[in-house]
């Protein structure tokens, strides 16, 4: 068995530990934290503090650029190789792309509905008294579970801090707020922001490892 094999099932062995982890405290949000939280921002009007609204914007714009970042750094290729930071901002993007589409699956798996009634009468907590998974049941309606901006943001800010460690706390500054303003505006429980962090994180750290990124 080469050193690189080795390297992946300990890596896919951190992985489960780290789902299973995910999985207990998502239990424990759903029962015991997620419902209190989520009335806690209703009753308090917290989602009404623009700030948080404005915290949530840059994960789907971060998205929405991936594409043209990708096409460029393609085109820079063809000049000679990447930068390392060339090399660590492609595979921060395709992270992301790749994340959220991971994402998009499993809300159709776990159907969740949302904190609150947001969009298209979907059924949420506070808006129709509905709480839960509702697996399989496709659509934006019910896809609550895990969070795609969460995801997002460490799919691509995950990337960045292990391959680029002096990076970190700058990425953790800026992470944090955002994902935070996600329970703040009761766009998504607690539980669906822990699951899309771990989720995103999860996808980081296979693509950082299957770009050979490795440590500066």
């Amino acid at each position: 068995m080469t050193t690189r094999d080795q390297d992946y099932r300990a890596l896919l062995r951190r992985s489960l530990i780290a789902t299973g982890i995910c999985v207990l405290t998502v239990l424990i949000c759903y029962f015991w934290i997620d419902r209190p939280v989520a009335f806690f921002v209703y009753d308090h009007h917290i989602n009404r503090i623009e700030v948080f609204r404005w915290l949530t914007y840059p994960p789907p714009e971060v998205q929405n650029w991936s594409a043209l970042v990708l096409t460029l750094l393609i085109i820079r290729r063809a000049w000679g190789p990447f930068l390392r930071w060339q090399k660590v901002l492609l595979v921060a993007c395709i992270s992301l792309i790749v994340g959220d589409d991971f994402r998009i699956s499993l809300g159709d798996v776990f159907g969740r509905y949302w904190p609150e009634t947001w969009t298209h009468d979907n059924p949420s907590l506070i808006g129709t008294g509905m709480y839960g998974f509702h697996p399989f049941q496709r659509g934006d309606d019910i896809g609550s579970f895990p969070s795609g901006h969460a995801c997002r943001i460490f799919g691509f800010a995950g990337v960045w801090m292990i391959a680029v460690p002096e990076s970190r706390v700058v990425t953790i500054v800026l992470a944090v707020p955002m994902l935070l303003s996600l329970v703040a505006m009761n766009y998504h429980f607690v539980s669906d922001v822990i699951a899309g962090s771990v989720l995103g994180a999860l996808i980081a750290t296979y693509a950082v490892h299957l770009a050979r990124l490795k440590m500066a």
